[in-house]
């Protein structure tokens, strides 16, 4: 993966975040994807529970919400992005997100991780 190809996949994964539907997940993500939102969730494995589970974690397309990412590294088919996102009133947050990313030849992730941090976490431990 080069890094450009990387930022355009972050691009796209907001793009599907901000409509409708579940439909761009398969731009994004190979039918057997794994998507761990958290180090010590379960992951979410394959299409048809990564669109249930998208569907449960988004309040909807038009949630107010600004997003930042930065690609830290690439090395082959993996990267790192670190994200800031934050939502209007009456979500958590603010959140800062890394992303260990895992991508299959045709350039959709197929290993999704997520190391999410929020200011009201303990330090420490």
């Amino acid at each position: 993966m080069e890094r450009a190809a990387v930022e355009e996949w972050v691009a796209g994964y907001v793009r599907a975040w901000r409509t409708a539907g579940t439909d761009g997940l398969t731009r994004l993500f190979t039918p057997d994807a794994s998507y761990l939102p958290s180090p010590w969730a379960d992951p979410v494995v394959g299409e048809a529970a990564l669109a249930t589970f998208w569907e449960a974690e988004r309040a909807g397309p038009d949630e107010v919400f600004t997003f930042a990412g930065e690609v830290v590294a690439v090395d082959g088919r993996a990267a790192v992005v670190r994200v800031a996102v934050e939502y209007a009133a009456g979500r958590s947050g603010p959140w800062r997100d890394l992303w260990v990313l895992g991508f299959a030849d045709d350039g959709r992730c197929s290993s999704f991780e997520e190391w999410p941090f929020a200011p009201d976490q303990p330090a420490g431990h």
